[in-house]
C-alpha cells in the first residue's frame, strides 16, 4: 500500500545495511544465564500442587492460625476461671492472676 518511492528507498537501505551478526560466545552466555535463572526460580518457587503439599507460605499461615486459636482458647479459659473466682469470692481461684493485676 506504500508508494513506489518508499519501496525503492527501503530496498536501497536494505542493500547497504549489513545484516545482524551475533557473537556465538554471547549467545551461549545468554543461554547459560537463562538456564541458571530458571533453575534458581524453580528452586525458590516450586510448582504448587506438584506433590499435593501446601506451599511454604500456606504452612506458615496455618501455623499462625493454630497458635492464635490456642492463645484465644487459653485466654477464654483464664477469663472464665477468673470470673468463677470472683463470683465465688475467692481470689486464689486462678494462680498468677495477682501478678497480672499489678502495674509497675
Amino acid at each position: 500500500m506504500a508508494s513506489p518511492g518508499f519501496h525503492q528507498a527501503l530496498a536501497a537501505h536494505r542493500a547497504v545495511t549489513p545484516g545482524r551478526r551475533g557473537d556465538p560466545g554471547i549467545a551461549e552466555a545468554v543461554e547459560r544465564q537463562t538456564r541458571a535463572m530458571r533453575e534458581l526460580s524453580a528452586r525458590a518457587f516450586p510448582e504448587a500442587g506438584s506433590d499435593d503439599q501446601p506451599a511454604p507460605i500456606e504452612v506458615a499461615h496455618l501455623q499462625r492460625r493454630r497458635e492464635a486459636d490456642a492463645t484465644r482458647v487459653a485466654a477464654l479459659r483464664r477469663a472464665r476461671a477468673e470470673r468463677a473466682g470472683r463470683d465465688s469470692g475467692t481470689g486464689a481461684a486462678v494462680p498468677g492472676s495477682a501478678a497480672l493485676r499489678s502495674t509497675a
